[in-house]
């Protein structure tokens, strides 16, 4: 049995599993993640590790002994099983909380990342930011782009790793607008013919990025309809392996926006002053506040007969920055030149307003 902390005070994964030709198995796996494995044959001897280890693997020969000792639920717990699996296995695994089941050999390569990420350390769960136009046309991805840019922008001599992913399938297209059309990396395409659980290094390693910032768009084909498991393992695997996550969401309400909005710690609502605007951006509040714990309005365009404060009032949300129109932006985006072409030019002042007035709830103190 592998002790519970080792050298690195790293605490390895909780292995659970009495087959000997299964935990022979996964030690090798973890070998090439480069991983420990904590390992118990006993159910009930899981029991001190469980809600300490980054992730429990299941062995399918001892699932139902587990279950009869009711463990808390808690997040990435995995069955795994060698071979066919067997009949009743997977309400077997929800019984005992479980993610997914893994099958031994197609989902090694899943398997390797998992285990790959867990040699991080405790490296924390990234916030995400969910960027949505309160009206249409406000401007709601070149905002999201540009919030995730300056997130991105050097500390200390390097840039921070931030993740843009581009939900909004009406949109421009995030990759367009923040000059990485023509990078090479995957999109949703790839990822939706994926299986299981994304490691986050692979994930930040495989998008098109520039300057710290990785984008997962769409491409230039036809946009395909995204799948709700997928989803939720991109933007997981991007909290693992990023400083933040900006979402750029769509308007319309379905069981992604909805799974995505129940991921996000913040959401930023783009909106014009004017009445039509904030009319439009008082029903899509409503239908999305309730879901998230924090929202955010940034005010677009020059303040008509409507003030910015009494705006948010009225949303119920607070004021996060007032964002004059900016000259030549929509040059600089075609030209390849991104959203913040000019540092010190409104979109980029409002951009770093709103990381400050998210960072002091959430811990981000350090973007601004």
């Amino acid at each position: 049995m592998t002790a519970l902390v080792g050298p690195s005070a790293t605490i390895p994964t909780l292995v659970v599993a009495r087959d000997p030709v299964l935990v022979a198995e996964l030690h090798r796996l973890a070998a090439a993640a480069g991983a420990d494995l904590f390992v118990v044959e006993d159910p009930a001897d899981a029991r001190a590790a469980w809600t300490l280890a980054p992730v429990v693997l299941v062995g399918a020969d001892v699932v139902g002994p587990l279950a009869a000792t009711t463990p808390v639920r808690r997040d990435r717990v995995h069955v795994v099983a060698q071979g066919a699996l067997q009949d009743g296995l997977f309400p077997a695994a929800l019984s005992v909380g479980a993610e997914s089941v893994v099958e031994l050999p197609a989902g090694e390569t899943w398997l390797v990342g998992t285990l790959t990420d867990t040699t991080d350390g405790p490296t924390g769960r990234a916030d995400v930011v969910g960027v949505v136009g309160g009206c249409g046309g406000a401007g709601a991805t070149t905002f999201a782009c540009a919030l995730a840019a300056a997130a991105a922008e050097d500390a200390g001599g390097r840039p921070r790793p931030v993740t843009l992913v581009d939900a909004d399938p009406l949109g421009p297209g995030a990759e367009q607008v923040a000059g990485l059309d023509d990078a090479e990396g995957a999109r949703w395409e790839h990822l939706l013919e994926s299986a299981g659980r994304l490691g986050s290094r692979s994930l930040i390693a495989a998008l098109p990025k520039r300057d710290g910032l990785a984008v997962l768009g769409w491409g230039t084909g036809a946009r395909v309809c995204l799948d709700q498991h997928v989803v939720r393992e991109v933007v997981s695997a991007a909290q693992r392996g990023s400083a933040l996550v900006v979402v750029d969401l769509p308007r319309h309400g379905d069981p992604v926006t909805d799974e995505l909005l129940r991921r996000c710690d913040h959401l930023v609502v783009v909106t014009a002053l004017t009445l039509t605007a904030v009319a439009s951006a008082a029903q899509l509040v409503a239908r999305v506040l309730p879901v998230v714990p924090q929202g955010h309005l940034v005010a677009r365009g020059p303040a008509t007969a409507l003030d910015p404060e009494e705006v948010a009032e009225a949303l119920g949300i607070r004021l996060a920055a007032v964002m004059p129109d900016q000259r030549r932006l929509a040059e600089a985006v075609e030209l390849g030149l991104g959203p913040l072409r000019s540092r010190r030019g409104p979109l980029a002042r409002a951009a770093r307003a709103t990381l400050g007035h998210i960072g002091a709830p959430s811990g981000l103190g350090a973007f601004v």
